[in-house]
């Protein structure tokens, strides 16, 4: 019988340790169920894929300036003539494919800066070639919110009414779809993929963990992005000057590269011995990071994610829906806080709740947690069985 032939596909290997734990667990899930597939990539971030995953690994973009703002004519005709070599280079990588599965992810929705050029007409080349040529695309545990770009709208849309399986990391997602005219009647809501992690054993508590992120609000907040920004940072160094005023230690996370700037203006404001920043390179790292701690405040999604799965008690700086809806499926739903409006007084009266119903907490997180794990197992036994069964009968067929 011939190996099935499986891709992965997305902003992969390009600092965003979200979307490479969501890789990370997909893989897991390959090597355990179907050793014999073979995998590759096509991602933002080849050299680090290979790498550190050691799979094979293609450039997502023939333009290496993607995502620089052009600034010159060449660069506009770089980037046009990219987006029309991708058609082909696309085409190619698809072709060479039984399945190409798109882990996790929020590939589906725009709550972050971005454009329709971007990652959605990717995301729509691949399923559109997919559909062309026979290979099964799946959106396996993916994010998506409504959108009010109508370019970006159109093509999340028609990327997801192309994908042979469609399943979300929650509710919202599916009726972000369903509202968008995509048939959803058959799709299926599982917990994040990084909750198929493996957990770190518990360590030494006795700190505070505060996730922070470069934070400007979303696709349609560009005209004030500067001031929410400002707002942002403003209240989180007051909040962590505040903790650090208590006696309590510091440390603080990121979870994309770019966050590297938000750390920076906080040890600059709040100079004490107390606040540290971790350096982590993967979602393990965070984890190990955030079981060793009392409590999580954190920002993006992931930050939330990991320290969920740990069961450390969790405050949510909230930028989109998609967090209150994780919040709320932990049983921590009453412990959001909006990022566009942070408010250090009410923020720390909203932790110090927190921590007193810290055993509670805990407790109801590893019920939440072990219910997780259950589902997860559902959705991947529904993958192999959408995917991989009817793929190794094709291929055995003379």
């Amino acid at each position: 019988m011939t190996p099935v032939r499986v891709g992965v596909f997305g902003l992969l290997g390009s600092g965003n340790l979200g979307n490479d734990g969501s890789l990370e667990a997909v893989l897991g899930y390959l090597r355990a169920e179907h050793p014999e597939a073979v995998v590759d990539a096509l991602c933002g971030g080849p050299e680090v894929v290979t790498a550190r995953y050691r799979i094979p690994a293609t450039r997502l973009h023939w333009y290496r300036g993607e995502y620089r703002t052009a600034s010159h004519a060449g660069a506009i005709a770089g980037k046009v003539l990219g987006k029309l070599v991708d058609v082909f280079r696309t085409a190619a990588w698809v072709r060479r494919h039984d399945v190409v599965i798109v882990p996790g992810m929020g590939v589906l929705e725009a709550t972050l800066p971005l454009r329709p050029w971007g990652f959605p007409y990717s995301l729509f080349l691949l399923c559109a070639t997919g559909r062309l040529l026979g290979t099964r695309v799946a959106l396996v545990g993916v994010g998506a919110a409504p959108i009010g770009d109508l370019p970006t709208r159109a093509l999340v849309r028609w990327s997801a009414r192309l994908a042979t399986y469609r399943s979300y990391r929650d509710a919202l997602s599916r009726d972000a779809m369903r509202a968008m005219g995509v048939d959803t009647a058959r799709d299926e809501v599982h917990p994040d993929l990084a909750f198929a992690l493996p957990t770190p054993p518990p360590g030494p508590t006795g700190r505070v963990c505060v996730g922070v992120m470069d934070f400007h609000g979303g696709n349609d907040d560009r005209a004030r992005a500067e001031e929410i920004h400002r707002r942002y940072v403003d209240g989180t160094t007051r909040f962590v000057r505040a903790l650090v005023e208590e006696g309590r230690p510091v440390r603080l996370l990121t979870g994309d590269a770019c966050d590297a700037s938000v750390v920076a203006a906080i040890l600059d404001a709040v100079d004490s011995p107390l606040v540290t920043a971790a350096e982590t390179a993967s979602l393990a790292d965070l984890m190990k990071e955030m079981a060793a701690a009392d409590a999580v405040v954190a920002t993006r999604y992931h930050n939330l994610v990991c320290a969920l799965k740990v069961g450390t008690p969790t405050l949510a700086l909230s930028y989109a829906a998609k967090s209150d809806a994780l919040m709320d499926r932990m049983g921590l739903g009453a412990y959001c806080h909006p990022a566009r409006e942070v408010d250090a007084d009410r923020l720390l009266e909203q932790f110090r709740e927190l921590e007193k119903r810290s055993a509670e907490l805990r407790a109801t997180l590893t019920e939440r947690n072990e219910d997780a794990v259950r589902q997860l197992a559902h959705q991947l036994a529904t993958l192999t069985r959408s995917l991989f069964t009817s793929t190794a009968r094709q291929e055995a067929t003379p």
